[in-house]
């Protein structure tokens, strides 16, 4: 009996890591119109896409605070919002990481990482999870580059920002900055899909 309620404890702990690292199973493909959201930045104040109309697109990342390879990409995120804001395309952080599994990702947590890192971009909370689901991001990081094309946003690039995670002096190919200075020169992105490479989002159970 003892060994049976072991093996059915076993068996419950795998099923709640399973729906914890379940991913959506749809998403957004290259082509496709971003929707709009509201959700918080760690200021406190609602940020939209739909605010931003100044904008030529903007660089989705979905990320967090307890991700080691969040952590590695950081300074690279705030790099490309310095290079890419003043052209028109922002970066706009989302942490979409459930706080009751991962603690470490809790609203107050996302403020307290800003400041340290002194972040120049928006960092917000997808609380319900819902827009990660929308965009089908399923890594932390996971970037989408949306552009602009009339009233709509487009989705031009989905995947990683380079191909070294872990040395930044080591990259040979900067996925995120060809996409951006291709549909800055008015061209077709080269390469617009790549594996995104990070920890697995946490999703909320239920």
């Amino acid at each position: 009996m003892k060994k049976t309620n072991f093996y059915l404890a076993v068996l419950g702990t795998l099923l709640v890591l399973a729906s914890a690292f379940q991913t959506p199973e749809n998403g957004y493909r290259i082509g496709d119109t971003a929707a709009d959201f509201r959700l918080k930045n760690v200021d406190g104040q609602l940020v939209s896409l739909r605010s931003q109309k100044h904008t030529k697109g903007f660089i989705i990342a979905f990320t967090c605070n307890t991700c080691p390879y969040s952590k590695l990409y950081e300074d690279r995120l705030i790099q490309l919002h310095q290079k890419y804001a003043p052209q028109g395309y922002p970066v706009i952080a989302i942490n979409p990481n459930d706080a009751a599994l991962s603690p470490g990702d809790a609203f107050t947590e996302m403020q307290k990482r800003a400041s340290e890192k002194n972040f120049p971009f928006v960092y917000l909370q997808d609380e319900t999870q819902e827009t990660a689901k929308r965009y089908g991001a399923t890594r932390t990081p996971h970037l989408y580059v949306l552009t602009r094309q009339g009233q709509e946003l487009k989705v031009a690039y989905i995947g990683a920002i380079d191909d070294n995670s872990g040395d930044p002096e080591k990259v040979e190919k900067r996925y995120t900055e060809a996409a951006l200075d291709h549909l800055l020169a008015g061209k077709p992105v080269p390469q617009p899909t790549t594996k995104a490479i990070g920890c697995a989002i946490k999703w909320r159970n239920g």
